[in-house]
């Protein structure tokens, strides 16, 4: 598969394809006139290496997960990485979660003082 056409179904740039290739997160073969060429598979290796930058992960965390994809088999560390990173993930979510409800709060009291006037406690600065 031609990398224009693996960007499109993975909802990605070409030149991100280029920089996950760079980073060895993805590996194309090449055709006889020297353009990429991917396997079927890259599509949804890419939608994951999304899935786990928009996680907060850096390029070299993502690198040392990804051979775990690829054979299934996992070292201590490895699971120990894994874990980690859902450790961390799921930090991130109770953050969030936490925002959310907080903003919800404030929406449903928005909602209520909407029509009320706001008393305006600003005294005007006198000009020296």
């Amino acid at each position: 598969m031609r990398i224009g056409e693996v960007a499109e179904r993975a909802g990605v740039s070409v030149r991100a394809l280029r920089y996950y290739e760079e980073q060895g997160l993805v590996i194309a073969g090449r055709s006889p006139s020297g353009h990429r060429r991917y396997p079927e598979s890259a599509v949804e290796r890419v939608k994951f290496i999304q899935l786990l930058y928009a996680a907060g992960l850096a390029s070299k965390a993502i690198r040392q997960i990804l051979p775990f994809l690829d054979t299934l088999v996992a070292t201590p560390q490895m699971t120990r990485r894994l874990m980690d990173e859902r450790v961390r993930i799921r930090g991130q979510i109770d953050a969030l979660t936490m925002a959310h409800d907080r903003l919800d709060e404030l929406i449903r009291l928005s909602a209520e003082y909407e029509n009320t006037p706001a008393p305006c406690s600003a005294t005007p600065r006198r000009a020296h």
